[in-house]
């Protein structure tokens, strides 16, 4: 709750930042059409509350996803400190192919001393979990495309993966007859 969510949906749809974002309330939707690996593919994005209060809502949303961004405020700790429940959520009901980023957002703060959770040890945390990590300002924009671009992109090219990985369907036959099958009256199976 409150480490720029919204700001970021915001800064990423619209490239544009609210001073006064207010808490979101059970889930926000964003909608982005852009041109991925030469495709035109259209960007669905759930921003969901992070207060514990709404998260029997905000769950149903993650069915389904190929892609997710897990936010913590890099002037935060408890934020940090709550990503394991969040990716055991997303795990647990995207699947665990989903794509995962680990956000650090307010990155603008970082030079001004505030910052409480290092870039390492973050970086450190997604490398150990297998997600991509960056680090953005939904303030100033920064990273803020580039976040969401490469999970879309990892994510749309894991799909082209898997859909080329499905084998056709073949047929198998087993020959049945008496001269393959018997070898000195003896079934060879």
């Amino acid at each position: 709750s409150g480490v720029g969510k919204s700001c970021l949906l915001h800064r990423f749809v619209e490239d544009a930042f609210c001073e006064d974002q207010t808490q979101t309330i059970g889930v926000e939707f964003g909608a982005k059409v852009v041109q991925l690996l030469g495709k035109r593919v259209k960007l669905q994005i759930w921003d969901t509350a992070g207060q514990e209060r709404y998260k029997s809502v905000t769950r149903a949303y993650y069915r389904g996803s190929i892609g997710c961004l897990i936010v913590y405020d890099i002037t935060n700790r408890s934020s940090f400190e709550h990503i394991p429940q969040w990716l055991a959520d997303v795990r647990q009901l995207a699947g665990k192919d989903v794509v995962v980023m680990l956000i650090g957002n307010k990155a603008d703060l970082a030079s001004a001393d505030k910052r409480v959770v290092t870039h390492n040890e973050a970086s450190l945390y997604a490398q150990e979990n297998n997600l991509m990590h960056f680090e953005t300002s939904a303030a100033t924009g920064e990273l803020v495309p580039d976040a969401f671009l490469k999970v879309a992109k990892t994510a749309l090219m894991q799909c082209d993966a898997n859909e080329e990985a499905e084998p056709e369907p073949t047929e198998k036959s087993v020959n049945l007859s008496s001269d393959s099958n018997e070898k000195d009256g003896k079934c060879q199976c």
